[in-house]
């Protein structure tokens, strides 16, 4: 029996990521090594724990049509979109805010869009009600058979295969960090490290709720807690894709000392949060501390979308809700 070509396979990503130390005052005045694990440079359309997120599901979706959920500049929906372009088979987006419907794509949409992503728009409160079975249940009987993959992508496949990030960290690190959303990345981070190692996770959104999730997903994934890791909740500022001037000039000022585009939604709170923490002496001398760059700065949409007009076979935009 031939079976299909596994997604790796046809996408070649770079795996193991490289491992790359730089030398940064700031931490090594304090005995310190930092180290940047650069799975930005994994494939250049499922950066970082994109691919690592994905590429079970996909394989496990076996071409079927997959539906995922996302914001208005959700790199999860960006790189499902791509997947689906490169391995052929078609992908949903449901985004939060029905509001966007008949607005102008912003470039991450519009990136999807061209990808052959369908954007379908829910409202926020359907949205926030997305795992319950009335949402499912009705977006299953708009869209039918279709490989349902969580927000952010973190699920047991996707802490599964996040763990293989962890393995290839044994040995060279004390310390792995890792922007969260989700916890899928952590929960798989931690799991994959040795019993010697630690992960640490820089929570991007406020709520409290990341210390749950990850257990629960490795419970869902591993049987049962995985790993040594911990959240440092302190480094939000003010949630999901927000910033500040200080956070700003920060990843500014890392950018020219280390010639590292900065991706600010994630990459950019991980690293003040780890240059934070040096000086505060959370870490020893001697320790080895490595910051895993999930992804890149948004790219630039591949051309303007003035006005959003659904495909011929898209419901028409006043279906924009799931709910039922």
């Amino acid at each position: 029996m031939n079976h299909p070509p596994r997604p790796e396979t046809l996408l070649c990503p770079r795996v193991p990521s490289p491992l790359q130390e730089v030398r940064d005052d700031r931490f090594s005045r304090r005995g310190i090594t930092l180290l940047l694990k650069r799975d930005d440079l994994i494939h250049p359309d499922l950066p970082g724990n994109k691919w690592r997120k994905l590429a079970l599901n996909l394989e496990a979706a076996a071409g079927r049509t997959l539906l995922t959920f996302g914001g208005a500049y959700s790199n999860h929906l960006r790189a499902t979109a791509a997947a689906g372009r490169l391995l052929g088979f078609p992908t949903i987006g449901v985004v939060r805010g029905d509001e966007l419907a008949h607005r102008p794509l912003n470039p991450s949409l519009a990136r999807c869009a061209a990808d052959g992503m369908r954007l379908h728009f829910v409202d926020r409160t359907a949205y926030r009600a997305k795992a319950s079975p009335e949402v499912l249940e009705g977006l299953l009987s708009l869209f039918g058979d279709v490989e349902v993959i969580p927000e952010g992508g973190s699920n047991a496949l996707a802490a599964q295969g996040c763990a293989a990030l962890g393995r290839e960290l044994r040995g060279h690190t004390d310390v792995a960090a890792v922007a969260c959303g989700t916890g899928g990345t952590l929960a798989g981070l931690a799991a994959g490290l040795d019993g010697g190692q630690r992960a640490l996770g820089i929570p991007v959104l406020r709520g409290g709720f990341l210390g749950a999730a990850v257990t629960e997903l490795q419970r869902e994934a591993f049987g049962g807690p995985a790993g040594h890791w911990s959240l440092d909740e302190r480094f939000t500022f003010g949630g999901y894709a927000r910033t500040t001037p200080e956070l700003d000039a920060f990843a500014a000022d890392f950018e020219d000392r280390h010639g590292l585009p900065v991706e600010r939604v994630y990459v950019a709170k991980l690293l003040f949060a780890l240059t934070a923490l040096a000086g505060e002496g959370a870490f020893a001398p001697g320790t080895r501390v490595s910051a895993v760059i999930t992804g890149t700065p948004e790219a630039p949409a591949p051309q303007e979308q003035p006005l959003r007009a659904p495909p011929p076979h898209e419901p028409p935009p006043q279906e924009s809700s799931v709910s039922r």
